[in-house]
């Protein structure tokens, strides 16, 4: 399983417990967040299938799809990224690698706190040929985006393709 753009790797280590039976790769381009992550895993003496790699994400789907490496699922829990409109290109659905993230296969989830970021991902995965399914989330913890965003009052939303 993939987490991509997993931060601190909170969600990562979440992840690793709720799915045992699969390997869990929490990867983030941020050393600091990262160092942070590294800690937290250390410490967890319950999580042998977690891994945090510091990498750039679009390099990383790039070689991925290339070797012909897939994932059983791939989790995008970053809420809100690149808000702006001039920046849809920056964003992972309009964004020139999103042949190779779907090529890297596996469900695919996303959890965001924007609702215009939600329906980008489904419409994207539609011209794709792909299912997607936009619902309501209830905060369940496996981010801290969550608990910060719920608490303050924000609508959350999932968005699946099988």
């Amino acid at each position: 399983m993939l987490d991509a753009g997993c931060g601190t790797g909170a969600s990562t280590l979440a992840l690793a417990r709720r799915h045992r039976e699969a390997f869990v790769v929490g990867v983030d381009k941020s050393r600091a967040r990262l160092e942070v992550g590294q800690r937290a895993l250390a410490c967890a003496d319950d999580v042998a299938n977690a891994l945090l790699l510091r990498c750039d994400l679009v390099d990383l789907w790039l070689l991925a799809a290339r070797a012909g490496m897939r994932f059983e699922r791939q989790y995008l829990l970053y809420p809100n990224p690149w808000p702006k409109p001039e920046y849809v290109m920056r964003r992972w659905p309009g964004h020139p690698v999103l042949p190779a993230i779907l090529a890297c296969g596996g469900a695919l989830e996303l959890r965001t706190n924007w609702d215009v970021y939600a329906l980008e991902w489904a419409e994207a995965l539609r011209v794709a040929g792909r299912e997607a399914c936009v619902e309501l989330l209830i905060p369940d913890g496996l981010t801290p985006f969550e608990a910060k965003y719920a608490a303050s009052g924000h609508r959350l939303w999932r968005v699946e393709s099988p």
